[in-house]
C-alpha cells in the first residue's frame, strides 16, 4: 500500500481519494458518483468492460477517475485490485465493497452448484480478502472509511435464494464484528442494506418471474444517497430505500425464522408473478 506519510507519492491530486467495486451500473455506479459529486477521486472496479464507459460519465463531474476490469469472484482479481490500489499511490479515504451477485431458484432442484459457488466467492470471500489487505493500512493511517453493500434478505431465511441470504447475512455479520473490533479508532465500519432495488440484478438472478422481480422497486440513486450519507456519518448500518424495507427488516429480527421464511417465499418463489 502507499505510504501512509506521503499521500501525494505519484499523484499530486488533494482530492480525497475512495475506492468502489461493482462501479459499471446499478447501486456501486451511483455511489460512485455520489463519491465523484462530493468530490473524491475514484478507482473503479467491475468485471464488465462497461466500466470504462462509467469511468468516462463519471469523469465529467471534475475528479480523476480510474477504472480497472477485475473479476473480484477470484482471488487474483483481488490481488488485481489491490495492486491497482497500490499503483496509485493514494491513500484510500472510503471504500465501499459492493460488487454482489444473486442466484435464485430451488436450491435441491434448480440451481447450479458453480454460479452458488462463484457466489459465495464474490459476496462472502472477497470482501473479507479486501478487507483484510485494506485495514491494515488504515490502521497504519489512522483513518478510513468502509461500506459494505448487504441487503434486507440477510435478516431473514430467504428461500429462493437460499446462498444470496446467507451470503448478505454473513456480510451484515462480519461488517458489525469489525465495526466494533475497530470502536476504538478512526475507522469506521458501515452496512448498506437496500432491499428491492431498480438494477439489474433481477434480471441476472433469473427473478424476472417472481413477485418481487415484477415488482416496482427503490431507485437505486436514492439508496446510494443514503449509503453514502450513513458512510460519512459513520453509521453502523442503513435500511435504505422505501419505508417498506425498514418493515421487513424488523420483521427479519423480531418475528419467527419460519414465519418469516414463508413470507420471503412469496416474493421469491418461481412462477410468483403471476400469481
Amino acid at each position: 500500500m502507499p505510504d501512509p506519510k506521503n499521500n501525494n507519492k505519484n499523484n499530486s491530486s488533494n482530492k480525497p481519494f475512495a475506492v468502489v467495486t461493482g462501479a459499471s451500473t446499478g447501486i456501486g455506479y451511483e455511489l460512485a458518483k455520489q463519491f465523484a459529486q462530493n468530490g473524491f477521486d475514484l478507482l473503479i472496479v467491475s468485471d464488465s468492460s462497461r466500466i470504462k464507459d462509467a469511468e468516462q460519465s463519471l469523469s465529467s463531474t471534475g475528479v480523476t477517475v480510474r477504472s480497472e476490469e477485475a473479476d473480484l469472484a477470484t482471488y487474483e482479481g483481488v490481488e488485481q485490485l489491490y495492486g491497482a490500489i497500490e499503483e496509485s499511490g493514494r491513500p484510500i479515504d472510503a471504500i465501499a465493497i459492493n460488487a454482489g451477485v444473486g442466484v435464485s431458484g430451488d436450491f435441491a432442484r434448480d440451481t447450479d452448484l458453480d454460479d452458488e459457488l462463484n457466489l459465495i466467492q464474490l459476496n462472502v470471500v472477497s470482501p473479507v480478502h479486501l478487507s483484510k489487505r485494506i485495514l491494515p493500512y488504515m490502521l497504519d493511517r489512522g483513518q478510513g472509511r468502509i461500506l459494505f453493500t448487504s441487503s434486507i434478505a440477510g435478516t431473514m431465511p430467504a428461500p429462493f435464494e437460499a446462498v444470496y441470504g446467507a451470503s448478505k447475512a454473513f456480510l451484515t455479520s462480519f461488517a458489525q464484528a469489525i465495526r466494533n473490533e475497530l470502536k476504538d479508532t478512526k475507522i469506521t465500519i458501515t452496512t448498506l442494506m437496500p432491499g428491492a432495488t431498480e438494477t439489474n440484478f433481477f434480471h441476472r438472478a433469473g427473478m424476472e418471474d417472481t413477485a418481487v422481480g415484477s415488482s416496482e422497486k427503490d431507485d437505486a440513486a436514492e439508496v446510494a444517497r443514503q449509503g453514502y450519507e450513513a458512510l460519512m456519518a459513520g453509521k453502523d448500518h442503513v435500511v435504505a430505500g422505501s419505508f417498506k424495507n425498514k418493515v421487513q427488516a424488523a420483521a427479519g429480527h423480531v418475528l419467527p425464522d419460519p414465519l418469516v421464511a414463508n413470507m420471503h417465499r412469496k416474493q421469491t418463489e418461481p412462477g410468483s408473478a403471476t400469481r
